[in-house]
C-alpha cells in the first residue's frame, strides 16, 4: 500500500515536471524579442499589445468628435553617430576576444565550438557611415499608415479642404521629427490633392527654434531638469550594473568568452538595432535567453522611468506648456461649436511630432501606466516605487509607453443633451483607448472632470518657476553709466581679468556705438539748424539793403 502511494506520488511529480518543462518551452518559443526592446521597439511590433483586463467604453451614437489632438514620437530611426562609433568599438573588442579564443582553441577545441559562427569577422552594419539618427524607411511607413488610419477612423473630422489653420501640424526642428510629420501628412491627405499619381497635396509643418521650443522640446529649455538628469545618470548606471554583471557571467560560461559589462551593454544595444531596423533576431539577440532579454529590457525601462518618467516630478511637470496647449485647443473647439461658427473657419486637429522625451512626460501628466493607488501619490507629489523587476509583471514598459511612432490621441466629443451639448474627452494610446485614473479609470471622461482632476492639479506649477528660468528685465541703467563701466574695464583691468573683460566689453561696445550714433545725429541736426538760421539772416540782410538803396 505504501509502495503504491509512493509510485503514485512519483508519477504525479514527473507529470508536474513534464508540464512545467512543456510550458517553459512553449513560452520560450512564443517569446518575440521585437516586443521587448524598450523604446527601440518598432510600432507595428507592439501597437496591438494591450491590457486585456480593460474593456473600452461604448461611445453613444449621438456623440460626435469635434476636435483631435495628437502627440506622436518620430518613427523608427537609424542609430546616432555616437552609438555607431560604439558598435565600431564593439567590433574591435570582439576581434581581440576571438583572437584569444582561437589561440586557446588549440588546447580546447570544444570551447571554440561554443562560439556562435556569426561573431567571427563580424563588422557593424553601419561601419563607415558618417551621419546617423535619420528617419528610415520603416519609420516613414509607420507614420504614413498612422495618418491613413486616423483619417479613416475620424472621417468627418478630416472631410474639410486642407488649410493650415484647420489642420495644424507642428514638429520639432530635429529632421527625424519633421520628416515624420511629412510622412504622416502624406498618409492623412493621400488622394486629396493633384500632385503625382498618388494625388498628394502640399501642407505646412511648423517648427520652433530648438533653443526656445517649450511646447515640444521643454526638456531642452528646462535647466532644473537638465541638472537633475546630469546628477542622476551615474546613479542609474549603478542600478543597472548588477543585471549587466549577472548576464555577462552567464554569457561567458555559455560561450567561453570573457565578456565584460561593457560587452554585454553593447551587444544588447546591437540586438535592439538588428531586431528593430534589420529584422535580425538570431544573431546578437540570439546570444541571450528570454529571461535575460527581459532583465535587460527592465534596465532600460528603469532608466527612462527615473530620468524621463514618474521617477521625479520635474520630469513631467516641465511638460505643462504642452498639456495647457492641448486643453486650450479643446476650449477653442467648444467655443466654435457653441457659437455656431461656419465649417472651415476653425481648427479641427492639432497634430504634433516630437520625441520620446516629449511623449513620456505627457503620458505621465495624463496619469497613464500607473499601478493601484499611484495616481493619488503623484497628485500629492509623492515618490513612486521603481517598476517591478521580472518575472513580476508591470505596466511601465518602454515598448508600450514610447515605441517608435508611439502616440497619444485626445479626442473631444460633443454629446447633445436637452438644451445644449455635453463634452467628453477620450484618450487613445497607440490608437487604443486607455483608462484615465483621474476619471475613475474610464476612457470617456467629461471635459470638466478631465480639467478638474487630471489637468488642474498640475497647473499650480509654473514652468518658469520649476525650470529656474529668470525672465529678462529691461535694463534701466543710463547710457552714461554704461560708458563709465566700459572705460573702467578698458583702463583698470588686470592681466588675470581677460575672461571677465571679454565677457562684458562686447555689450558695452554696442552701447557706446549706439550712443555715438545718437550724438552724431544730434550734431547733424544742430549743424543743419545753424545753416538754416544763417541762410535766413543773409536773406533778411539782402532785403534791408534793397530797401535802403531805394
Amino acid at each position: 500500500m505504501r509502495m503504491a502511494s509512493s509510485m503514485c506520488f512519483l508519477l504525479l511529480l514527473l507529470l508536474s515536471l513534464s508540464l512545467s518543462l512543456s510550458s517553459s518551452i512553449a513560452e520560450e518559443e512564443s517569446f518575440d524579442v521585437r516586443q521587448h526592446l524598450s523604446t527601440v521597439s518598432r510600432y507595428n511590433a507592439v501597437k496591438d499589445v494591450t491590457d486585456s483586463n480593460f474593456v473600452p467604453s461604448t461611445i453613444p451614437n449621438e456623440c460626435k468628435p469635434i476636435h483631435i489632438n495628437l502627440v506622436a514620437r518620430h518613427g523608427t530611426r537609424s542609430p546616432t553617430k555616437k552609438r555607431m562609433r560604439e558598435l565600431d568599438r564593439l567590433a574591435a573588442s570582439l576581434e581581440v576576444l576571438l583572437s584569444d579564443a582561437k589561440r586557446d582553441a588549440q588546447k580546447d577545441n570544444e570551447a571554440a565550438n561554443k562560439i556562435p559562427a556569426w561573431l567571427w569577422g563580424w563588422k557593424s552594419p553601419w561601419k563607415g557611415k558618417e551621419k546617423g539618427g535619420e528617419l528610415v524607411i520603416q519609420g516613414e511607413d509607420e507614420l504614413f499608415h498612422l495618418g491613413t488610419r486616423i483619417r479613416e477612423r475620424f472621417e468627418d473630422l478630416f472631410a474639410e479642404d486642407y488649410h493650415p489653420d484647420i489642420y495644424t501640424i507642428k514638429a520639432t526642428q530635429v529632421p527625424r521629427a519633421s520628416a515624420s510629420a511629412v510622412a504622416f501628412g502624406m498618409g492623412l491627405f493621400n488622394g486629396k490633392g493633384s500632385l503625382g499619381p498618388g494625388r498628394h497635396r502640399a501642407f505646412a509643418v511648423i517648427s520652433e527654434s530648438r533653443a526656445s521650443d517649450r511646447m515640444l522640446r521643454f526638456f531642452d529649455t528646462c535647466q532644473t531638469y537638465k541638472d537633475y538628469r546630469n546628477n542622476q545618470e551615474p546613479a542609474v548606471d549603478k542600478l543597472k550594473e548588477p543585471i549587466l554583471d549577472e548576464v555577462s557571467s552567464a554569457l561567458s560560461k555559455r560561450y567561453q568568452l570573457n565578456f565584460t559589462r561593457q560587452h554585454t551593454a553593447s551587444l544588447w544595444f546591437l540586438c535592439k538595432q538588428e531586431a528593430s531596423l534589420l529584422d535580425i533576431t538570431e544573431q546578437a539577440c540570439g546570444l541571450f535567453t528570454s529571461s535575460e532579454v527581459s532583465l535587460l529590457e527592465w534596465t532600460d525601462d528603469l532608466e527612462f522611468f527615473i530620468l524621463k518618467g514618474y521617477g521625479k516630478s520635474i520630469n513631467y511637470r516641465m511638460g505643462m506648456p504642452l498639456l495647457q496647449d492641448v486643453v486650450q485647443s479643446m476650449e477653442q473647439a467648444i467655443k466654435a461649436k457653441e457659437e455656431h461658427h461656419t465649417p472651415g473657419s476653425y481648427e479641427k486637429a492639432r497634430l504634433r511630432f516630437a520625441h520620446a522625451e516629449t511623449i513620456v512626460p505627457f503620458s505621465c501628466l495624463l496619469g497613464l501606466f500607473l499601478e493601484g493607488a499611484e495616481f493619488s501619490k503623484i497628485q500629492h507629489e509623492q515618490a513612486l516605487d521603481v517598476p517591478a523587476k521580472p518575472p513580476q509583471k508591470r505596466k511601465w514598459r518602454g515598448s508600450t509607453v514610447a515605441p517608435f511612432a508611439g502616440n497619444n490621441i485626445l479626442v473631444l466629443y460633443s454629446c447633445p443633451s436637452k438644451n445644449s451639448s455635453d463634452y467628453f474627452v477620450r484618450v487613445l494610446h497607440n490608437e487604443v483607448p486607455v483608462p484615465l485614473p483621474g476619471c475613475d479609470d474610464s476612457d470617456f471622461c467629461p471635459f470638466e472632470v478631465f480639467k478638474e482632476r487630471v489637468v488642474n492639479p498640475h497647473c499650480k506649477h509654473d514652468y518658469n518657476a520649476i525650470c529656474n528660468i529668470k525672465l529678462e528685465e529691461p535694463d534701466t541703467s543710463s547710457v552714461t553709466s554704461k560708458l563709465l563701466k566700459l572705460f573702467h574695464l578698458l583702463f583698470s583691468r588686470k592681466k588675470d581679468d581677460e575672461a571677465q573683460f571679454h565677457k562684458h566689453t562686447e555689450f558695452y561696445y554696442e552701447q557706446a556705438f549706439f550712443l555715438g550714433m545718437c550724438i552724431l545725429c544730434w550734431l547733424c541736426l544742430v549743424l543743419f539748424w545753424i545753416l538754416l538760421k544763417s541762410q535766413r539772416t543773409k536773406l533778411q540782410h539782402s532785403k534791408i539793403s534793397k530797401f535802403l538803396s531805394v
